[in-house]
């Protein structure tokens, strides 16, 4: 992988043979990806850049206000976190069966637990987040003519999700604070890996096939999925 720097616009470029057209992803943590295929010179691969540039800048200068709004937690009584793309209100107890429950419209949590809350609700945000992505992919599997191997929910950096080797789909636990509709384009997205590795017209009509407003879900993806970095 090589770098290009274009004025101060600095692109990792990954160039790839399965590849047929040049593409910029602007990365949840603000890293550019410059995605080509191999023979495309340098030449192009700056032009391109500059006739993209302005929206480049765009992405970034909304990246960077909506981390700036999404504060780290605090796990005291009345914090709201989000579940589903709905925000639920903290209640920290004497005692509890579990470290983190959903009980009456509240997350409940020992008071004891609180100094590393935040291990145990993305523990619970995963172990939730498994048989909903689970049920996701079955709901689609027939109509996409795919059958993954497995799934697993982890932290994957800035993606919330991966089609990895041997047809296993990866999703970021962060996934399942989403709002449903969102979650289950990330979903829909994945599982068109299956069949295309890269974004290709191709790719982009099998979700469209799937999901006929993906177009909707993916730009408020864009806009607004940073907001649930706070956590």
């Amino acid at each position: 992988m090589s770098t290009l720097t274009v004025n101060d616009l600095r692109f990792d470029v990954r160039r790839s043979s399965r590849r047929r057209a040049l593409e910029i992803t602007v990365d949840r943590g603000g890293e550019l990806i410059l995605s080509a295929p191999p023979e495309v010179p340098d030449a192009r691969l700056r032009e391109f850049v500059q006739r993209k540039r302005m929206w480049v800048y765009q992405q970034l200068a909304r990246k960077d206000a909506l981390g700036r709004e999404a504060p780290r937690k605090a796990f005291v009584d009345g914090e709201g976190f989000v579940y589903l793309g709905r925000s639920y209100r903290l209640r920290l107890v004497p005692e509890a069966d579990a470290a983190v429950k959903l009980l009456g419209g509240r997350l409940v949590m020992p008071q004891a637990l609180a100094r590393d809350g935040r291990e145990h609700l993305i523990r619970w945000y995963t172990e939730r987040a498994r048989p909903w992505l689970t049920a996701k992919v079955q709901d689609y599997a027939a109509r996409m003519e795919v059958n993954p191997a497995g799934l697993r929910v982890q932290d994957l950096g800035y993606r919330w999700g991966s089609c990895g080797k041997g047809e296993v789909l990866y999703f970021h636990w962060k996934t399942i604070l989403l709002p449903a509709q969102m979650a289950e384009y990330v979903v829909v997205h994945e599982m068109a890996h299956l069949h295309e590795r890269h974004h290709t017209p191709g790719f982009w009509l099998r979700v469209e096939r799937a999901m006929p407003d993906y177009e909707r879900r993916k730009a408020w993806l864009g806009a607004r999925g940073i907001e649930v970095e706070g956590l």
